[in-house]
């Protein structure tokens, strides 16, 4: 036998195919693992590396340094840097920048390699740990990274899979084991996995050592709940390989002894690590957008400023300045001049503003995840921001759009009601027009007409699922706990359980059901699993008389397509699905069909090779399911009861009170989803529905266009109406020439409802809507097929459910339940979005005040390219003297309390406007830096005509003026910063009056490092002449209130004119009045 296998492997080799078998080599699709026999290629080692410089300190400067200046802004100042090399040229000195720059440079490369070295650390402590493997027919302990594909691996309780395997046996009967996934997808629930039954006996080393053949499946990918291959042992038929049998690197077993596993993928093949080496989409906030736009323009600016400085430098009289040579100008001196000036006016692109944001929003991020307003206790799930770079865009939401289940209803189920022969049965005691479920219990006993309808049905609520029952026999009752994949199933077995068809035990080949006492043994032939596609599942069971049913259960609209001629209660059960949906309950329809041995003999051929292929598994196994899935006999419906989340209909309210228009996609029917949107007051009583049901393109176009020429003026504007569309009719809505017309009526109604709908239609709507109105958007789901739209979305919100982690993980920010929602946007959203455009617009606004000082400056001094201030105080100023304002406002300023903000959402309006930030406003502040750098420079400048700062008469140079310009700089950039701060703290104050205490120790101890340190000679001393003169400190108290005169005289007009809701809530806030007058009159 080994000799057949190894020469069917050097058979395979030779004939080319070792590429295939690779696994990804060559372009394959597939790869092929040898059972106990040597593998024929050399696959990726075990041993993993997570750090960023993976040859640790070798080729760390290139990689760093290349990772550094992929940066514009790095690159900008290493060309200042260098341009300041060149002698004779730079105004500023040599260093100026260039120590700036090496400093950053090096504290990120402390950081890099800090972090650097912790994960090596981290992945050597993985990779030494050990593991027991089948070698020579022992079982020998050897290190993780020496794990090789092939190889089969004991893993004990409680440890951790060191690579991906697949299950062949557990000390579990029929090789069951439990996993816990939290390292893989955030779930902390216990996942039941299960290995073929064909490896399940094998429980001794020695049985193990018998096995031979080959593995084929699927090359390494990174989709963690999918898994295609075929188990072909010697002399065997092929056996398919699904997900069930597959365990995870990074899973962790639990509540089983040991498994046996075959190591299939190692090392950064495995989905663990293929996963860790993808990322979410990049988003941009819009504030970023429009900031990188304005750089953009500013650098632009700074190139126009630069060549008319040049071109007046050129111009200016040489006869009246001869001692700067001025007529011996060249082409040459015209372009020095040129590169004199960039690195003179640099520093109006406020580089320092991207430090300020990233320490802002880190900090805001921090408020986010510690708000003990945004815990839902009963989980323990705290609010998370898994990026702050769209802190200031939760501010700005004018669409919401919500997945129902699980997101607006809590995912708990309950069986309420099912329609079985025409009648409707309640769990509840029975009222008119339902009948209690102890008449359809007495029903199925009594043997009467209908009865092997309703027995039929209920066996099939017991039979047709994935549930596996859990019998603890710690327990007196010996109580059966079902472990389900999703809620609706565990509530539908324990529907049955109810009803007394109890299921009790399944195992890889059959179930049994306790069926009102009498245990019945239904030997499972096959299962048509449920997808978001199929909207459906079946499984064939051989009855114990030996028939062969097929029992399919799904949504209304598959089910009854699927349906045969002459069905007896079709459309009275259409008519109770309505009554159900209308309650807001969930809603499957059942059915059945007889299927004969010869017909399923002949299909049976055809699904074993659709599941046993591994290209288009999934679509083979769905056409092989519609061969069989047909000419069904309706059996009935159940309804399932989704309760609402707390407090969902009074944030949908606050939502729309806030302008945010909420739209559900959902992939619930039609009735169901309307009568959500009632209970949650998404809809109100009365309002017109625009209900689009359509079955082609043609009518769909018609529907739209007519619906468009109704609105008339109206579209486009918020209407009192609610649209409703089915999946369905928005495949053709979404067609080119109709998705204009359609989002223009969507976006005409105050709310929209889409049913039945995929997850890649969900995305679609949601990226249409954002793409097209320019609006931000933000998705907010639960469950994987919500991840999707969470990702297209400006702002993506996952909520840590019932569904596991999974939308929470893709996610931006996470949350515990919808009604965080509303404080996560009127709260931080608006709070955020404040801060962030003050420390834009300041930064700005400082910057300009003082570089635009040396234009003024160079219009005196011959368009030389002489500096006013001292180099390394031009350096210190977004450093030292003015870093600490912008960085306060940005972090703790506030307009309204969180509490005003919670119960007035009608103030989240200002910030959605996004009025706090654009052109108008950004102008607004230019022109006032344009005007303060004026007056700071213009009234020193003439104070100083003659050179008399002292009474004595005694002179002082163009540095004096420097500095105290500069002096009156930093305090009328501190105070205005004060100005503009609408909350004052203890921090506040500290940050303003404690920069500019800064400057003046700063210029003290700065004046004294000549001769002491060779450095500053030109500054000697120069506290003496500008602290002694009385002119200074004149200035010190004229000039900044002069300057902040005209600011504070347009703060006055426009709180006194034109005051915001904001502003009037604030004031009333202070004053202590009632808010809710400001608003009363706001409205009226």
């Amino acid at each position: 036998m080994t000799t057949q296998v190894a020469a069917e492997v050097r058979a395979r080799a030779g004939a080319g195919l070792g590429a295939a078998a690779g696994g990804g080599m060559g372009g394959q699709d597939y790869r092929t693992v040898f059972l106990n026999e040597p593998q024929p290629f050399k696959y990726c080692s075990n041993a993993i590396c997570t750090a960023k410089y993976r040859y640790k300190l070798l080729f760390f400067l290139p990689m760093f340094l290349f990772e550094q200046f992929r940066r514009y802004a790095n690159i900008f100042f290493l060309i200042i840097a260098l341009l300041q090399q060149i002698p004779g040229v730079s105004p500023t000195g040599r260093y100026t920048t260039l120590v700036p720059l090496i400093c950053i440079l090096v504290v990120s490369a402390i950081k890099e390699i800090a972090e650097d070295i912790k994960r090596h650390r981290a992945d050597d402590e993985l990779n030494k740990r050990e593991i027991e493997v089948l070698k020579d027919g022992q079982w020998q302990w050897i290190k993780w990274r020496h794990i090789q594909v092939g190889d089969i691996v004991k893993v004990r309780n409680n440890k951790f899979f060191p690579a991906d395997l697949v299950l062949l046996a557990s000390s579990e009967p029929q090789a069951l084991c439990y996993v816990e996934t939290a390292n893989l997808d955030g779930e902390t629930n216990l996942k039941i996995r299960q290995g073929l039954p064909q490896t399940s006996h094998l429980l001794e080393a020695r049985d193990l050592m018998s096995l031979s053949g080959k593995v084929e499946c699927e090359a390494p990918n990174r989709f963690l709940y999918q898994f295609t291959g075929n188990l072909k042992e010697t002399s065997r038929p092929t056996v398919p390989l699904c997900p069930d049998q597959v365990l995870l690197r990074g899973a962790k077993l639990q509540n089983t002894n040991w498994v046996f596993g075959l190591v299939i993928y190692t090392g950064h093949e495995t989905k663990l690590m293929k996963n860790s080496a993808t990322s979410a989409p990049l988003k941009r906030s819009t504030v970023d957008r429009q900031t990188n736009n304005l750089i953009i323009l500013l650098f632009f600016l700074l190139i126009v400023l630069c060549l008319i400085m040049a071109v007046c430098n050129s111009q200016w009289p040489a006869e009246l300045h001869w001692y700067l040579s001025l007529d011996d100008l060249s082409v040459f001196n015209f372009g020095i001049n040129f590169i004199t000036f960039i690195i003179l006016f640099n520093n109006l692109i406020p580089i320092s503003l991207q430090v300020t944001l990233e320490v802002v929003r880190f900090i805001q991020a921090g408020f986010i995840n510690n708000d003990i307003n945004m815990l839902y206790e009963e989980n323990n799930i705290w609010a998370m921001a898994r990026t702050s770079n769209l802190n200031e865009e939760l501010g700005m939401v004018k669409y919401v759009l919500s997945d129902k289940t699980g997101t607006l209803t809590c995912n708990i189920m309950e069986f309420k009601r099912c329609s079985v022969g025409g009648n409707v049965y309640s769990m509840s005691d029975g009222s008119s027009p339902c009948r209690s479920v102890q008449d359809l219990i007495v029903l199925v006993e009594s043997g009467g007409p209908g009865s092997d309808m309703a027995r039929q049905f209920l066996i099939m609520l017991a039979v047709c699922h994935t549930v596996i029952p859990d019998r603890d026999e710690g327990r007196p009752d010996s109580a059966i706990k079902y472990h389900a994949a999703s809620p609706d199933e565990r509530a539908l077995v324990e529907g049955a359980q109810k009803l007394g068809f109890v299921f009790e035990t399944r195992t890889p080949d059959c179930v049994v059901v306790d069926v009102l006492g009498t245990k019945e043994r239904y030997e499972v032939l096959n299962v048509l699993e449920f997808t978001s596609a199929r909207k459906r599942m079946s499984v064939i069971v051989k009855t114990p008389d030996g028939q062969i049913k097929l029992y399919c259960k799904g949504a209304d609209t598959v089910i009854y397509e699927r349906l045969g001629d002459s069905q007896q209660f079709r459309d009275v059960i259409v008519r109770h699905l309505e009554d159900f949906a209308g309650e807001g309950l969930r809603t499957l329809c059942y059915a059945t069909a007889d299927i004969s041995q010869e017909f399923y003999d002949k299909w049976k051929n055809i699904y074993h090779k659709a599941s046993t292929a591994l290209q288009f598994r999934e679509k083979k196994l769905e056409d092989a399911a519609q061969l069989i899935e047909n000419n069904l006999t309706l059996l009935g419906a159940t309804a399932i009861e989704d309760k609402l989340q707390d407090e969902v209909p009074e944030t949908i309210a606050s939502l729309l009170k806030a302008g945010i228009h909420v739209w559900v996609l959902t992939g619930d029917k039609q009735e169901t989803a309307i009568n959500i949107g009632h209970s949650c007051h998404l809809l109100n009583q009365g309002m017109p529905l625009i209900i689009l049901n359509t079955d082609s393109l043609d009518e769909t176009r018609d529907t739209i266009n007519r619906h468009v020429v109704e609105f008339g003026e109206q579209l486009k504007r918020e209407n009192e109406a609610a649209l409703i569309i089915d999946g369905k009719t928005l495949i053709y809505a979404l067609t080119p020439d109709l998705r204009k017309d359609f989002l223009d009526l969507c976006i005409s109604c105050k709310s929209v409802i889409c049913c039945r709908v995929s997850p890649s239609q969900k995305a679609e709507v949601v990226e249409l809507l954002t793409r097209e109105t320019g609006s931000v958007t933000l998705a907010i789901g639960d469950g994987a097929n919500d991840v999707a739209m969470i990702q297209k979305a400006n702002v993506g919100v996952g909520i840590a459910g019932l569904e596991g982690l999974q939308a929470a993980c893709a996610s931006d920010y996470a949350i515990g339940q919808f009604r965080f929602l509303a404080r996560l946007l009127f709260v931080h959203g608006a709070w955020n979005y404040s801060r962030l455009c003050k420390v834009i617009l300041y930064s700005f606004y400082k910057n300009i005040c003082l570089y635009v000082i040396e234009l003024w400056w160079a219009a005196m001094s011959g368009w030389s390219g002489q500096v006013l201030f001292e180099r390394w105080s031009i350096a210190m100023y977004n450093v030292l003297f003015t870093a600490a304002p912008p960085l306060v406002m940005g972090i703790f300023d506030r307009s309204c309390s969180a509490e005003t903000r919670m119960k007035y959402p009608e103030l989240y309006r200002e910030s959605q406007s996004g009025s706090h930030f654009n052109w108008k406003v950004f102008l607004w502040w230019v022109w006032l830096a344009l005007v303060h750098s004026v007056l700071v420079f213009v009234l020193p400048y003439f104070s100083m005509t003659q050179d008399v700062a002292w009474g004595h008469g005694r002179v002082g140079g163009y540095l004096m003026v420097g500095n105290m310009v500069y002096t009156y700089v930093v305090i009328t950039v501190c105070l205005k910063a004060g100005l503009e701060t609408d909350a004052w703290t203890w921090v506040t104050h500290l940050a303003i009056w404690g920069s500019i205490a800064s400057w003046f120790i700063f210029l003290l101890v700065y004046s004294n490092f000549w001769p002491v340190l060779p450095m500053a000679p030109d500054m000697a001393g120069i506290y003496l002449q500008v602290y002694s003169s009385p002119v200074f400190w004149f200035g010190v108290i004229l000039i900044p209130l002069s300057c902040l005169l005209l600011d504070v005289t347009t703060k006055t007009m426009q709180n006194s004119v034109r005051k915001s809701l904001t502003e009037q809530v604030r004031e009333s806030e202070i004053s202590n009045k009632d808010v809710s007058k400001v608003l009363d009159t706001k409205h009226r």
